[in-house]
C-alpha cells in the first residue's frame, strides 16, 4: 500500500528564522539520529509505555533506555507523566512532525521535492500525544 505525504509547507525563504530553524532542526536530527532512540519512538508510537516496559521491549539496561530517553525529551518528542512509582512515556507527535515539516518545505524549493511529497499549506491535523 502506498501513501502519499500530505505536509503543510512552512516558509523557509524568510532571512528572519533561517538560522534558528536550522538550529533547531539539527537538535532534533540528533536527537533523532541514533538506532535505539529510533527504536524508542516507534515502540512509543503503539502506546504509552514506562522504562521497565521499553526495557523489556528492546533488551536495553533501565541506565541505557533513560539515557535514550533523556535527548527526545529535551527535544519534546517525548513526554513523561508520573504515575505511582513509574513514569510513563508518550510519543509527541506534533513536536515529531515539526521536522518533517520543515525537512519537506526545504525539499519543496526544487520541482522534483515538490512533486515527491508536498501540497499546499492549509491546517494541520491534530496528532495523538500532542504536548509543549
Amino acid at each position: 500500500m502506498t501513501r502519499e505525504l500530505d505536509v503543510a509547507l512552512l516558509d523557509v525563504t524568510s532571512d528572519a528564522s533561517v538560522l534558528d530553524q536550522a538550529r533547531q532542526l539539527a537538535a532534533c536530527l540528533k536527537a533523532l539520529g541514533d538506532e535505539n532512540r529510533l527504536l524508542l519512538l516507534v515502540l512509543l508510537a503503539e502506546r504509552p509505555r514506562s522504562v521497565r516496559e521499553l526495557t523489556e521491549a528492546t533488551g536495553m539496561s533501565q541506565t541505557l533506555v533513560s539515557h535514550h530517553l533523556a535527548p527526545l525529551r529535551q527535544q519534546g518528542l517525548v513526554s513523561v507523566t508520573p504515575r505511582g512509582r513509574s513514569n510513563i512515556y508518550d510519543l509527541c507527535c506534533q513536536a515529531l512532525a515539526a521536522p518533517v515539516q520543515l525537512l519537506a518545505s526545504l525539499a519543496a524549493l526544487t520541482p522534483e521535492g515538490a512533486t515527491a511529497c508536498c501540497t499546499p499549506a492549509r491546517a494541520q491535523p491534530a496528532g495523538r500525544g500532542v504536548s509543549g
